[in-house]
């Protein structure tokens, strides 16, 4: 074995090494925090998120950019709030997603309304009880990871799209944690669209979030401005003529929390009748613009979405 091949060895022996102590730390962070109370950790990671990510200088940029584009009518200091407010909730968010087993609390029979509340609770029904698959579309606003726990503790036959973490051991820790109160979990990258394709043809129900850039998609206008969206969905929905819903999470004062499912979507055709992609994705582009000037500190604004 000559001198490179035993270097490269080491190398990877070191980053495996790495990886594995991170995601040490990692699990014994969550173990040790899952001890602690819920809704103090949950402050605490908004209070940290938003005094420490207002100091991060790109991603303050990049924030402060999109909130330029979005809202030129509001003043320079209301932008700040604004991604203050996003900061909040999205350090919310992070610890939220290690009590998310306890936060849920939706029991319609209950006397006194718990943390959740949800709008549309026929809808969900419906699609649990109708033997057809069907596609529901989000955006990363308030707790964006809510609406997979409610499909699953609706009995809805789901499945989800999401971003494995670099670091395999973590992106374990990760599955292993979301796969009890969220269903399947299919991984972004090669063979993700194949894994959908099978899913929708097994009759199972794919959530997934639309509302970032992709460079390969078609492109659209969001807040008056020309950007580029996913049309993986719509794809989807033209090979299998299912209906598409759309769904939202809407954060409420006293940490509690509103989930919203629409109707099936009424999407554009092209002349030979099936839908038609690109109008498709601006239609849902319409509908989360719509989301996130109803509630801008409650979306993800450090996500360079105008390029």
């Amino acid at each position: 074995m000559n001198r490179q091949r035993i270097l490269t060895l080491a190398q990877r022996a070191a980053r495996e090494a790495q990886e594995l102590f991170l995601a040490a730390l990692a699990f014994v962070f969550v173990v040790v925090a899952r001890l602690a109370p819920e809704r103090a950790m949950v402050r605490a990671g908004g209070f940290l998120a938003r005094h420490v990510g207002m100091w991060i200088p790109r991603r303050r940029q990049i924030g402060l950019r999109n909130l330029a584009l979005a809202f030129p009518e509001k003043t320079e200091k209301e932008r700040h709030k604004i991604l203050a407010q996003s900061w909040d909730n999205m350090g919310r968010a992070a610890v939220e997603y290690l009590f998310i087993d306890r936060i849920w609390d939706f029991d319609p029979a209950a006397a006194k309304p718990g943390r959740i509340e949800i709008e549309g609770l026929e809808r969900f029904v419906r699609l649990a009880t109708d033997d057809k698959p069907a596609i529901v579309l989000s955006a990363h606003l308030a707790n964006w990871e809510l609406p997979m726990v409610a499909a699953s503790r609706h009995g809805l036959d789901a499945a989800a799209l999401f971003v494995s973490p670099r670091n395999r051991w973590i992106g374990r820790l990760v599955s292993a944690r979301r796969r009890p109160v969220m269903g399947e979990l299919i991984a972004s990258g090669p063979g993700a669209l194949h894994r959908l394709a099978r899913a929708l043809e097994a009759g199972r129900h794919l959530g997934l979030l639309v509302d970032q850039y992709h460079r390969k998609g078609p492109k659209i206008t969001m807040f008056g401005h020309p950007t580029a969206a996913n049309p993986i969905f719509a794809h989807l929905a033209r090979l299998f003529e299912c209906p598409v819903h759309m769904v939202r999470v809407v954060r409420l004062p006293g940490d509690r929390f509103r989930i919203e499912l629409s109707e099936e979507l009424d999407l554009p055709r092209d002349p030979s009748g099936r839908i038609d992609v690109a109008a498709a994705t601006q239609i849902v582009a319409v509908i989360i613009e719509g989301w996130v000037r109803e509630h801008p500190g409650q979306w993800l604004w450090v996500h360079r979405r105008w390029r």
